[in-house]
């Protein structure tokens, strides 16, 4: 925005400006005003030095000078004006004083200031005329009356001094509302913009979501089955030529755990391309970003029937199977939970289970599930290592313990784990009967 309150387009912009000027244009339109007001300031200078007896080049002289500050207008518009009351009683500066009302009432100067010095002129334009037309009809045989001369003379000041007044105030206000909308449509570009990144956080935050939730169940399913697995692969090797009928038993369940193992990676796997189908829309605005992988992990656990707490008793008889000892404890009587809440601590034991095979071969565990009435607990403890025992070679990616923190905490849960004072190692969580609704 400029003095004037004229707005600043890319077209024509220099790239340093001219003094005050910002376009070549307004230069030129400026210097042009300037030229054409002193050039009619120095003839009306030629009849302004013969009424006052003043030599006519020092009337020209005053005319070019007064005409010519039409050109300062967009930096010192009220000195304009001024210059152009200043003049009036020497009746030159018409298009000085026309220009520069409404240069001033187009700027920025404060109203009070405006008013001020538009009323300045309508008085000064008024006097003069008011003597003038005074003389003129004095000098005539003709007597229109008193009131001809005062009527005419607040006519003709008023019709100077208003129309750029009003123009000038009119373009000033649709000026500076243009220069609001542009500066509201910037700030709602750069709110859409903000919205389009924010948008773009969350999808990228939700398909990390999703690939670890997914990397998760990966790791619980694959990682407990395998394990049985390579537990009772080790005991066929070992039993394979002593005992034949054991061999033969421990064949079958490595068939069995793994045929269990693509079971579920099947059933996985075909949730992912069924969510893969299925169009979602989602309203920006409306999710939160908290809620994002919940709300994910939630569809997900809905679409498939996964494990719940009564099959818990089955997973503590498959690791009984390769050997290990196991004691299951349940108190409480059999409630139902949410299922992602039977999954999750499904998972926990399941899981827990699986550190045993992989870190303590041979040592003892106890499993232990409570059922209360707004919550479930589980613990799982097992003793140190027999040491005698041969150790599977399991590898350990460090993800069980991390897999497990995650599930109970997106519950609103608790979950510890640590070592015992005897050696061994203790997994323990506490779930809430229902999971949190994502708003």
């Amino acid at each position: 925005m400029t003095a004037t309150g004229a707005y600043q387009e890319a077209t024509g912009l220099t790239s340093r400006g001219w003094w005050w000027w910002e376009r070549r244009r307004s230069a030129v339109l400026d210097v042009s005003l300037g030229v054409f007001s002193a050039l009619e300031c120095a003839l009306e200078g030629v009849g302004f030095a013969g009424d006052s007896g003043l030599p006519v080049p020092a009337g020209v002289l005053l005319g070019l000078v007064a005409g010519a500050s039409l050109a300062l207008r967009r930096r010192w518009p009220i000195a304009v004006v001024l210059v152009s009351v200043a003049v009036t009683p020497a009746s030159m500066g018409f298009l000085l004083s026309v220009v520069g009302l409404y240069t001033l009432a187009a700027s920025e100067v404060p109203r009070r200031i405006t008013a001020a010095l538009a009323g300045m002129s309508v008085v000064g334009t008024f006097i003069v005329t008011f003597v003038r037309l005074h003389q003129s009809v004095a000098r005539g045989d003709y007597d229109p009356g008193y009131w001809y001369v005062p009527l005419m003379s607040a006519v003709m000041s008023l019709g100077i001094t208003g129309p750029p007044l009003l123009y000038g105030l009119y373009i000033g206000a649709r000026r500076r509302l243009m220069e609001s909308l542009r500066e509201r449509a910037d700030s709602l570009e750069r709110e859409l913009s903000l919205l389009a990144d924010r948008a773009e956080e969350r999808a990228e935050w939700a398909r990390t979501e999703e690939r670890t939730r997914i990397a998760r169940e990966m790791h619980d399913v694959v990682a407990h089955r395998v394990s049985l697995m390579v537990v009772h692969a080790a005991a066929l090797q070992a039993v394979a030529r002593k005992d034949p009928e054991k061999a033969v038993k421990n064949a079958a369940l490595v068939g069995d755990m793994g045929r269990q193992a693509l079971t579920e990676l099947r059933e996985m796997l075909g949730v992912l391309r069924a969510a893969d189908q299925q169009p979602v829309a989602v309203r920006v605005d409306a999710v939160p970003l908290a809620a994002v992988g919940a709300a994910a992990a939630a569809a997900a656990a809905a679409a498939e029937e996964g494990p719940c707490l009564e099959d818990i008793e089955a997973l503590v008889g498959q690791s009984r199977e390769a050997g290990m000892v196991v004691e299951l404890m349940v108190q409480g009587e059999a409630r139902g939970y949410d299922a992602l809440v039977e999954q999750t601590a499904y998972r926990v034991v399941q899981e827990a289970l699986t550190n045993v095979h992989k870190h303590a071969a041979g040592a003892k565990v106890m499993v232990r599930l409570a059922r209360r009435e707004a919550e479930v607990a589980m613990q799982v403890e097992n003793g140190p290592a027999d040491g005698v025992t041969a150790d599977a070679g399991l590898p350990s990616g460090g993800n069980g313990l991390v897999g497990m923190r995650e599930r109970v905490k997106a519950l609103g849960g608790v979950f510890v784990s640590g070592t015992t004072d005897a050696g061994g190692f203790r997994v323990s969580a506490v779930l809430p009967d229902r999971a949190p609704v994502a708003s």
